[in-house]
């Protein structure tokens, strides 16, 4: 299984009403989403703009070579932050 947090979605998405809490009388009726669902396939996606975003607006900077590995100079020494991902 795997978890990611609550992305902000860019597309319209819908689902079905999930097992165990259909309204009764409205058994035809969909959800829009408001927010990315673990095991969307959107999720992965999401989650990783979100974080980049994060690190981004904390002065971090992307390697040119790598895009898992964000690197911020304080004082003069390097602070590395390398995300690992397993089935990414």
């Amino acid at each position: 299984k795997t978890a990611f947090l609550n992305g902000e979605l860019e597309e319209d998405i819908y689902m079905d009403q999930p097992e165990g809490f259909i309204v009764p009388g409205k058994e035809k009726y969909v959800c829009k989403l408001k927010r990315s669902l673990y095991g969307l396939k959107q999720s992965p996606r999401q989650w990783n703009k979100r974080f980049d975003s994060f690190m981004l607006s904390h002065s971090f900077k992307r390697s040119k070579y790598d895009s898992c590995v964000y690197i911020k100079h304080v004082n003069g020494s390097p602070i590395y932050l390398l995300l690992y991902v397993d089935d990414m």
